[in-house]
């Protein structure tokens, strides 16, 4: 479970010991901004919230990760191995099959 910003830099001043009035004397700031920061009425950019860790020593680490989308990449390999010919008739049972399935049926499917 990932953290909120305001979570994130509480957690860390705790860790450090370091009231909200001393990190605000530290950033330049006043004690009601970093409270604002850690309850999330404010959302501090990632830069602000990079420097207010850096402040106590921590670095702000961010990364992007690809997302499993459900997606079967093996099967759309599969479908690409067919013909056009192969695709169309796959096409066309799946659309039958879906129409079956279908609470109101509009028409009897597609003929190949």
């Amino acid at each position: 479970m990932s953290l909120k910003p305001g979570q994130l830099l509480r957690e860390a001043r705790l860790r450090h010991r370091v009231s909200q009035a001393q990190l605000a004397i530290r950033a330049g700031t006043t004690q009601s901004a970093i409270s604002r920061i850690e309850k999330g009425r404010v959302s501090p950019t990632v830069h602000t919230l990079a420097d207010l860790l850096h402040l106590m020593g921590e670095d702000l680490q961010l990364e992007a990760q690809a997302r499993d989308a459900g997606i079967d990449a093996t099967l759309i390999d599969e479908r690409l191995q067919m013909t056009d010919s192969e695709r169309l008739d796959y096409g066309i049972a799946f659309a039958n099959q879906v129409i079956e399935m279908s609470p109101t049926p509009k028409h009897a499917g597609w003929k190949s």
